[in-house]
């Protein structure tokens, strides 16, 4: 079934945010997400206000906000501008050389480690439910797919991808984060 949604049903949702300059947003992300600055004990648990709030229009949303939050937006703002001002004295830092090792690490050892952890963990969860498994074609990892076992496409992620930024991926398979431990790795599949 198609459901249609007017513009004029929309228009007091319409997104009134910001144009910001190219790359600023992106930065302003990763400071907001380094600097916890918009987390809820900063500028409060936002699903659960906007349940609360009684107003409909963006104007009213404002204005309940910073009676409920007074100091949420200021504070907000303070803690993702101490993260840039970390990152100002990091930038100064950076050179050729430095750029050069971090893309050969990622490219040569997270790559390696990376791939050989997956493998290893198709290899253990085929055992464990005994059947099959096998590497995703260059065509599948393109989706987000990086096995299967027996005939059910896995995507398997560190736990540091729970903390990546939205990457707006739509992954049609089983997901399977693990955690690197002193002795190994951990992960929790339904068998």
């Amino acid at each position: 079934m198609k459901v249609f949604i007017s513009s004029s049903d929309l228009q007091h949702f319409e997104d009134q945010s910001s144009n910001f300059p190219s790359y600023v947003s992106g930065f302003l992300n990763s400071a907001n997400r380094y600097s916890h600055g918009t987390r809820p004990e900063v500028v409060g648990q936002m699903t659960e206000l906007i349940r609360q709030f009684p107003g409909k229009t963006l104007d009213e949303w404002k204005e309940w906000y910073v009676k409920q939050h007074p100091m949420g937006i200021d504070n907000a703002t303070t803690k993702i501008l101490s993260k840039i001002d970390e990152y100002k004295n990091i930038l100064t830092t950076i050179d050729r050389e430095m750029v050069r090792r971090w893309v050969a690490d990622l490219v040569l050892d997270k790559t390696f480690t990376g791939l050989r952890i997956q493998e290893a963990i198709l290899k253990k969860v085929s055992e464990l439910r005994k059947c099959d498994y096998r590497i995703s074609s260059p065509r599948e990892e393109s989706q987000g797919i990086d096995g299967f076992i027996g005939d059910k496409p896995v995507s398997i992620k560190p736990d540091s991808y729970r903390t990546m930024p939205t990457l707006n991926e739509n992954i049609q398979a089983q997901l399977i984060i693990y955690s690197k431990k002193k002795k190994g790795i951990e992960f929790d599949i339904d068998i």
